[in-house]
């Protein structure tokens, strides 16, 4: 089936989250991702590693000149570089961006950090939560009167990181179909989390939004946007924010809008908690969750994995497939109406070595010496 990336091919730097899972989105749509691997002591497990599927994986040294320049050499054929380490590092082995664009032009080059690649910070160390720390994003999370709470990696890595530099490798791609010429992505997670954060900065400048933790629409502290535990110990999301969905919910939960009181009155917000807290624990959240199916209360039962995998409507839309002992989540988006399956295929850290140094000329001679001293191995 083919796919909209096809005819791109990709040479991701061995990195850790945000740079593979970028790798993986456009690996998922065609692109062919080779992977540049470190040397390692020995086989390395990876077959857990959703994010290494369906690429291919060479392991170079890059502290040998002849492992850089295998390297520039796999990076003039690309149409992408994908690499996620501290600013400076691609320039002192040899393989920064005025180098590999001399030998390539037309290369986008994907830079993936934290601080960005300029700034007082751009050479500390930091992992998502101390880069949403910055933005805003993480102050707003959680309990007030507690610590904020990390949403995951999911708000800075992966929604802040990985989809900015993937959304500016694809306008690059677009960009040179027109130009010819190549471009250097500083995709930094600060930056897209600020970006992910323009709707709060709007309500702010409207005078709607409160420094106060829990004290918004969307941070749990309203009683129409929060969870709610049932009887087993488990939740409900509810998310009956306009008028319409809140007067869905009180029927189906039996309480007038007479006893529930005005939705916008925050003086309210307690005792109206309250009362849903007391109906919510009734029942379990499965009986909860049948007597919301199909309304329009947005209610919804909070899933673990393993069952969000078994949930109707994500099987209804193929969301995951399970192979190799894992659940892989699906490809997206869908286009057309038809979701591409998946390659499931995990790379092992140097199992495609000697195929991709084939394709690029070397000979079976060539590849056997740069294994005995070193500078590649096999899996």
């Amino acid at each position: 089936m083919t796919r909209p990336l096809d005819d791109i091919r990709v040479i991701e730097f061995a990195g850790l989250g945000p740079a593979p899972f970028a790798g993986q989105l456009l690996g998922d749509l065609g692109a062919d991702v080779v992977i540049i691997d470190r040397p390692r002591r020995g086989a390395v497990s990876l077959e857990h590693s959703v994010e290494r599927r369906g690429k291919r994986s060479v392991v170079l040294d890059l502290k040998d000149p002849e492992g850089v320049a295998l390297a520039r050499r796999l990076v003039a054929g690309a149409d992408v570089l994908i690499e996620g380490l501290r600013p400076g590092v691609m320039e002192r082995l040899g393989l920064g961006p005025e180098v590999c664009r001399a030998d390539h032009p037309g290369l986008i080059y994907g830079r993936m950090t934290g601080w960005g690649q300029t700034g007082p910070w751009a050479q500390m160390a930091g992992h998502d939560i101390t880069y949403i720390a910055l933005t805003g994003a993480l102050h707003a999370m959680g309990e007030a009167g507690r610590p904020p709470s990390p949403p995951l990696n999911l708000v800075g890595d992966f929604g802040g990181g990985s989809m900015m530099l993937v959304m500016g490798i694809l306008s690059a791609l677009h960009a040179r179909g027109r130009s010819g010429k190549g471009a250097v992505i500083d995709a930094a997670i600060l930056d897209g989390t600020n970006a992910l954060m323009g709707m709060m900065q709007s309500w702010s400048a409207a005078g709607r939004w409160s420094e106060a933790r829990a004290s918004n629409i969307l941070d749990g502290s309203a009683p129409y946007y929060r969870c709610y535990a049932t009887s087993d110990a488990r939740y409900v999301a509810v998310g009956a924010i306009e008028a319409q969905f809140l007067a869905a919910l009180l029927e189906r939960l039996g309480i007038s809008a007479e006893v529930y009181g005005d939705q916008h009155d925050v003086a309210e917000h307690p005792r109206q908690t309250a009362l849903l807290e007391g109906v919510f624990a009734t029942r379990t959240m499965a009986d909860w969750a049948a007597h919301f199916e199909g309304t329009d209360a947005c209610v919804a039962p909070v899933l673990t994995l393993a069952e969000a995998a078994e949930h109707p409507q994500q099987m209804a839309r193929d969301a995951f497939v399970r192979a190799g002992g894992m659940t892989h989540p699906g490809v997206v988006p869908v286009f057309d109406g038809a979701a591409y399956a998946p390659v499931t295929d995990v790379a092992r850290d140097g199992a495609d070595t000697r195929g991709v140094l084939q394709e690029l000329g070397l000979s079976a001679e060539e590849i056997d010496a740069l294994l005995a001293a070193g500078t590649i191995r096999c899996a």
